[in-house]
C-alpha cells in the first residue's frame, strides 16, 4: 500500500497542503488525477476548488466524488484517493452510506495511493473512536476503511504546563481509550505525518508525534523515525 496520513491538511502559516508538497507529490508520482472525497465538509464543490489549487502546480486534477453518477465504480477506477478532513463523524456516515468502505480499502490494498487529512488519516484506522470531534451525525457504526491496524489521532497537542482549563488534554482522552481498547495511538502533530510504503511505516515532517500503548509510558517519536512495528499490531477494540 501506498499511503500519506496527514495530522493536518494546514500548518500555521502555511497554504493549504503547502507544507506537505514534496511528500503529496512523491505519493502521486506520475498520476494526473486525483479522486477527491468531500463528505467531511458541507460545501463539497469548494472543498475541491481548494485542492484543486493546491495540486494544480503537481499536473494534477482533481474530481470530486460526489459529482460521480456511482461512486463506487469512481473509487475502482481512480488513480489516487484523497479524504479531506473536517467532521469525522459526518465523513464517516457518508462513507457507509454510499457503500465506499469496501470500495476504498480493496482499492487501496490493491495497489491506488491513499492521501488522508485530519478526517480522513482517521479513516485510514480500523475505527473512528480516537478522533476530535462532535458526533454531530450518527455513522452506521464506527468501523472505519482499516488500511492501518492501530489508531491515530490526528492534531495531537502536548499537555500545556499551568494551564487552567479543567476539560481533559488529549493526552488523558487516549488514556482512557486505552482503558477500554487495547490498540496503540498514535498522536501525530500538527506539520507530521505517516508515510506507509508497502510494509514500510516512517513518520515524516517536522513536529514529530506521540505514541502511546496500554500498561506503557507515552513513547516520543522524531521526524524520520521508522514506525514500521505498528504495522503488524494486533488491535483488541472492546464492544
Amino acid at each position: 500500500m501506498e499511503l500519506l496520513l496527514l495530522s493536518s491538511s494546514v500548518k500555521h502559516g502555511t497554504g493549504f497542503l503547502e507544507h506537505a508538497m514534496p511528500a503529496v507529490g512523491e505519493l502521486l508520482a506520475d498520476r494526473k488525477r486525483l479522486l477527491f472525497v468531500p463528505f467531511a465538509k458541507g460545501d463539497h464543490d469548494e472543498y475541491v476548488a481548494t485542492v484543486q489549487a493546491a495540486v494544480e502546480p503537481l499536473g494534477v486534477t482533481v474530481a470530486g466524488i460526489h459529482r460521480a453518477d456511482d461512486p463506487v465504480a469512481a473509487v475502482r477506477e481512480a488513480e489516487a484517493v484523497f479524504i479531506g478532513g473536517g467532521n469525522t463523524f459526518r465523513l464517516l456516515a457518508a462513507l457507509h452510506r454510499l457503500g465506499l468502505i469496501d470500495a476504498l480499502r480493496e482499492a487501496v490494498r490493491g495497489g491506488t495511493p491513499y492521501l488522508g487529512a485530519s478526517a480522513g488519516t482517521n479513516m485510514a484506522c480500523p475505527s473512528l473512536r480516537t478522533s476530535n470531534d462532535m458526533p454531530i451525525v450518527e455513522p452506521r457504526s464506527f468501523t472505519a476503511i482499516g488500511l492501518v491496524p492501530f489508531q491515530i489521532n490526528p492534531h495531537y497537542q502536548d499537555p500545556e504546563p499551568g494551564s487552567t482549563h479543567m476539560g481533559e488534554t488529549r493526552e488523558q482522552r487516549i488514556v482512557e481509550f486505552l482503558e477500554d481498547n487495547d490498540v496503540p495511538v498514535l498522536g501525530i502533530r500538527e506539520g507530521s505525518w505517516l508515510r506507509v510504503r508497502g510494509e514500510h511505516a516512517e513518520l515524516g515532517g517536522s513536529t514529530g508525534a506521540r505514541l502511546f500503548s496500554r500498561g506503557a509510558d507515552p513513547r516520543e517519536l522524531k521526524p524520520g523515525e521508522d514506525v514500521t512495528f505498528l504495522l503488524g499490531t494486533e488491535p483488541h477494540y472492546d464492544a
